[in-house]
């Protein structure tokens, strides 16, 4: 039952990382984005690419908070082989090559419905940063028709 608690617990805090971290790239590519007045293809990869690169960084923020988890529980006890295990959970692939203990075993299921939905947070920002790149450049392109 501590692991449950344990796990919800991380949840939360990989929440807060994640709304954190999807807000400063929300900023990111508004305050980058802008500053182009007529969008080319160079500027829209550069800020698309930024904003990726700030997700893709909040993913990896919480998947060692869970690996330093696992070793804080002594389910591990290098971050390394943590922080693999805890990326496969996160990614949910099962590979099944390292299993934890029965003691801990429910925390994997945890990390895994965390990683989904902390995945589904980052593709949604990244979605709808590439629709209003998109949208400027097709009003730009009308107006330069015009």
């Amino acid at each position: 039952m501590l692991n449950l608690f344990v796990g919800l617990a991380v949840m939360v805090v990989c929440l807060l990382v994640q709304a954190m971290l999807a807000v400063l790239s929300v900023a990111f590519y508004a305050r980058h984005i802008d500053s182009s007045k007529a969008p080319t293809f160079v500027s829209i990869l550069g800020v698309i690419s930024g904003v990726m690169v700030v997700l893709v960084m909040g993913n990896f923020i919480q998947i060692a908070i869970w690996a330093a988890v696992f070793v804080q529980l002594g389910e591990f006890t290098d971050f390394l082989t943590a922080f693999y295990h805890s990326a496969v959970n996160f990614a949910t692939l099962g590979y099944g090559d390292i299993v934890m203990s029965e003691e801990h075993r429910v925390l994997g299921p945890l990390q895994a419905v965390n990683g989904v939905l902390m995945i589904g947070v980052s593709t949604a920002v990244m979605m709808s940063a590439l629709q209003d790149a998109l949208k400027r450049v097709r009003a730009a392109r009308r107006q330069a028709s015009a």
